[in-house]
């Protein structure tokens, strides 16, 4: 689980995705469906989170609506589950956008703004006064009043208040939120603005309602598994920390719930650090002042929706997710390639890809071994068919791609790294001003994660960050250099 993601409300999540898998391999898939809301709150039980069972079970409806894949926004209330469970049944290819809004189990937060609580005293200093700039604040009566037509949220009065009396009071989706894609309407109902979205997942992570959900293609992928077709599961690097168990552990339990094949996606991985290497030898050759990286798909959707004028300077190379799809496709044309993805930014990235058909995130990957009592540590485990090296294995983590593409360079051509650990207002203000300025203070490639902690930090990770980073570590320790896995 991610660092930040509420534990109770990836729990629900990650219970209705196990339902559906239970229900997909039963007898009576649609009917299974349907109930799902009803079984988890059967008559007479407890009701932990909402103000009766009927509520509890009208947000689980919606709920189930994301895990079918669908949109919770167009679904009608009429609507049975049962008739979208046979739709998602028949549907050709999955929607596009990742992220759907769950109205039902928004808690309609007050909008952001700054406010005066019982505590002033109404002081003679009066420092709240005379720090606003905008006149938006006096003392009336004894105790400070803000004139909201006025106010910029500026903050500087909650800094100054010596009773600490003044609050910013925040909705914590959109205070995530680093480039301000997700806001309520005039009719006060939250709306996310996909022409803005970055697809960072910042938002699923701080609602505390579990409001923002993940569409998932979990059903269509148990469908073309069930059909016969050969489906071919391309494994992103940060999942090998993700659950209790060895790589080869982790495979064979693949293999065992269906997929044909297995393949690490850190082999692409060795082909962008070759490329990326190359290319900033060859931009630092020519006189450019710096490069980044182009590996985090948040990243690439913040440069193409909101500082376009970085991208003279971000790296031309493809990701691994690119070059790992691309040679498993030309090896395989009639299979069914499924991404396994820790976060949301990278199904955004899949599902441009035409080499990549669907996306499985390690929640739902979990969440299906929990619908059919797979303990991955039991298995014996199996090799991977292609091996790669060690700084590939290590893309996950931050620093990891910065470090690869050092490995591939001579001692005196060596990056001077940079590296912007989670994407937030003042990370982008600093990339702008690089643009701008056509330099960067701090370094020539400049590595970009939008989430803490790199890929490990994403929004659909299961395990913590220490332990994955561990795990992780110790993969990439028994793993060949990655100069001898290019030279093959």
């Amino acid at each position: 689980m991610s660092i930040n993601t509420p534990k109770q409300t990836s729990k629900l999540k990650r219970e209705i995705i196990a339902r559906l898998v239970r229900a997909y391999l039963g007898d009576n898939f649609a009917e299974d469906v349907r109930l799902i809301p009803y079984q988890m709150r059967p008559k007479g039980s407890e009701v932990p989170y909402r103000c009766c069972i009927h509520k509890e079970r009208a947000i689980l409806r919606d709920r189930v609506i994301a895990g079918l894949g669908f949109d919770i926004e167009e679904a009608e209330d009429w609507q049975l589950l049962s008739d979208l469970a046979e739709q998602a049944t028949k549907r050709e290819n999955p929607e596009d956008r990742p992220l759907t809004l769950l109205q039902t189990a928004c808690n309609e937060c007050v909008p952001a703004r700054i406010h005066v609580t019982d505590l002033c005293q109404g002081c003679v200093a009066r420092p709240c006064e005379s720090v606003c700039r905008f006149g938006a604040i006096k003392v009336e009566n004894g105790k400070s009043k803000i004139d909201h037509s006025k106010c910029k949220n500026c903050g500087m009065c909650v800094q100054v208040c010596p009773f600490q009396a003044i609050t910013k009071i925040i909705v914590p989706c959109e205070n995530a939120c680093p480039v301000g894609a997700i806001a309520k309407d005039e009719d006060g109902i939250t709306k996310i603005d996909y022409d803005k979205c970055i697809s960072c997942g910042k938002c699923v992570n701080a609602c505390p309602f579990g409001a923002v959900h993940k569409k998932s293609h979990i059903i269509d992928i148990l469908k073309n598994i069930k059909s016969g077709k050969k489906v071919i599961a391309l494994l992103a690097p940060s999942i090998m920390g993700q659950l209790p168990c060895t790589p080869q552990q982790l495979r064979q339990a693949i293999l065992e719930i269906g997929f044909s094949d297995v393949v690490e996606v850190a082999l692409g991985a060795d082909i962008t650090t070759k490329n990326e290497a190359a290319e900033f030898k060859e931009r630092m050759e020519k006189g450019q002042s710096f490069m980044t990286t182009s590996c985090c798909a948040a990243y690439n959707e913040l440069v193409e929706k909101h500082i376009p004028e970085i991208k003279p300077f971000r790296s031309e190379t493809k990701t691994p997710a690119y070059y790992t799809a691309e040679i498993v496709k030309k090896e395989n044309p009639d299979a069914v390639t499924v991404f396994f993805s820790p976060c949301v930014a990278k199904r955004r990235e899949a599902m441009q890809n035409p080499n990549i058909d669907y996306v499985l995130n390690y929640e739902e990957l979990g969440a299906w071994f929990v619908a059919l009592h797979i303990q991955v540590a039991d298995f014996k485990g199996c090799e991977y068919s292609a091996e790669s090296s060690a700084q590939a294995r290590n893309y996950g983590v931050t620093g990891g791609v910065a470090a690869a593409v050092n490995s591939m360079l001579d001692d005196d051509k060596k990056a001077n790294a940079h590296i912007i650990n989670g994407l937030d207002k003042a990370q982008i203000r600093d990339l702008k001003k690089f643009a701008k300025n056509e330099k960067c203070e701090f370094g020539n490639l400049i590595e970009v994660m939008a989430c803490p902690g790199g890929c490990l930090g994403g929004s659909s990770t299961i395990n913590a960050f220490k332990p994955a980073q561990k795990q992780i570590a110790e993969y990439v320790e028994k793993s060949p250099d990655v100069k001898d896995i290019v030279k093959k």
